[in-house]
């Protein structure tokens, strides 16, 4: 069985080693135009703020390893076309510029996504950059050394995390967003205003509702973020907008959501017999709505790329879904969420409600009782739980996994609020906050006018 897999971060590694595994006779090739592997791109900000000193730490895995498995794998090599129907593909090697074709039994593509690069006037200045894998973070490192002035564009996780590593290596930063708010696909108003006074409290700019219109340089280098709002001085630039997954190779040939993403059953194959795709490069089954959606996550794409292995050569493991649970730290503040949000769930036009509570997250009489605010979103007529967010100065995050296994399960409010959890008064109290939203919203009792004996 000739084995090709195209694209090797979080989905690709995985499948490959677990290919590797589970059919030892199987031959193996790996196309990847980068010139490292399954680099956790999640770490950027971290390695840029100095809290990774060893970057190597960010790779869990290496051409070397992959080859004691008896993997071949062909680095700066990048694939050109693809015909699934031929089962032939092109290869371009970026050292020497030979093209070469190779047949393949079966196909992985596990191409990830790219980030959305809008072109503005200005965009080719210097300095201007992105923030994806590892040459970028190394060139984002070496670039700030310099700067005084850093602006990112795009209030997402990454761009959060950016602001606060740059904040705290000393620079003036400002963070500008089209949104009226930051982490708005991730979090409500409740969390955000929060999150954003935080920010503005360490000295960070907000440039919220506010649309880069171009890019002002001196000498080649840019200079000035021009928005529709206002001008920023910048001697540095991250654009952190969002993603797109990176599918040209297959457009035409296999089914795909309107932005590109490849969509796949729940055996990770797509509409091409022996194609299968995992990763930021495909839709995931997004269990709150129960449709397909496009939720880029490290998380999604490893369990994906083990998902194509076990399924590879006959459908063995289901696919479960996602919540697209995600956590953050922001300076002290640790927050986490799942499902979907009050404000995308009405969105989506479901009838939702929310239940918010602020409680200590354990008894009064202990030394410490930080509060945990933690709000609960579900459907108001069938009262099943939908998405859940929580923040606190205690680490609180693995809470918001609970919730997603309950959405996953398709629970209601009413069992959320007599789940059996632990009491001990270094954790929790007799009633878990968890317990407590759902304590909050239960049916109301029928009442009956007389009582007979």
């Amino acid at each position: 069985m000739k084995v090709a897999v195209i694209g090797c971060t979080h989905a690709g590694t995985a499948a490959i080693v677990n290919t590797a595994q589970l059919y030892p006779e199987a031959e193996i090739t790996v196309y990847e135009r980068n010139d490292n592997i399954s680099f956790l791109s999640c770490g950027i900000a971290l390695y840029v703020g100095g809290m990774v000193k060893d970057p190597q730490g960010l790779f869990y895995s290496s051409p070397q390893q992959l080859a004691e498995l008896g993997v071949n794998t062909k680095m700066r090599h990048e694939v050109v076309s693809v015909d699934t129907d031929a089962k032939v593909l092109q290869a371009r090697n970026l050292e020497t510029g030979e093209v070469f074709e190779d047949r393949f039994d079966k196909l992985i593509v596990t191409t990830g996504s790219w980030p959305i690069v809008p072109k503005f006037e200005g965009s080719d200045l210097e300095n201007i950059l992105l923030s994806k894998n590892f040459n970028h973070s190394n060139t984002i490192i070496e670039k700030a050394k310099q700067a005084s002035n850093i602006v990112v564009v795009g209030a997402g996780y990454i761009g959060v995390e950016l602001v606060e590593a740059f904040q705290l290596n000393g620079k003036h930063v400002t963070l500008i967003d089209a949104e009226e708010r930051i982490l708005s696909k991730y979090l409500d108003a409740e969390y955000t205003d929060k999150i954003e006074q935080s920010l503005r409290d360490h000295g960070i700019e907000l440039a919220l509702g506010q649309k880069v219109t171009r890019f002002e340089g001196e000498n080649g280098k840019v200079a000035q973020v021009i928005t529709d709002k206002g001008t920023y001085a910048a001697d540095l630039v991250i654009m952190c907008i969002g993603f797109r997954p990176n599918t040209e190779l297959l457009k035409g040939q296999v089914d795909m959501l309107d932005n590109g993403a490849i969509i796949v059953d729940e055996y990770m194959r797509t509409s091409k017999p022996d194609v299968y795709a995992a990763g930021d490069s495909c839709a995931v089954y997004y269990n709150p709505t129960g449709k397909h959606a496009y939720i880029p996550l490290a998380t999604n794409a490893v369990r994906m790329g083990t998902l194509v292995a076990r399924n590879l050569v006959t459908p063995t493991v289901k696919y479960m879904g996602t919540q697209g649970t995600s956590g953050i730290k922001i300076y002290e503040d640790n927050i986490a969420g799942t499902g979907l949000t009050e404000a995308a769930a009405k969105d989506a036009g479901l009838d939702a409600e929310a239940v918010l509570i602020t409680d200590n997250y354990r008894p009064e009489f202990m030394p410490t009782h930080e509060p945990v605010l933690l709000k609960v979103v579900y459907e108001k007529n069938t009262r099943r739980i939908l998405g859940a967010q929580i923040m606190s100065k205690v680490d609180l995050t693995q809470s918001i996994n609970t919730i997603s296994v309950c959405i996953q399960n398709g629970m209601k409010m009413e069992e959320l609020a007599f789940v059996d959890f632990f009491f001990q008064p270094h954790y929790n109290k007799p009633w878990n906050f968890l317990n407590s939203a759902g304590l909050q919203v239960l049916p109301e009792v029928p009442k009956r006018d007389t009582v007979h004996a």
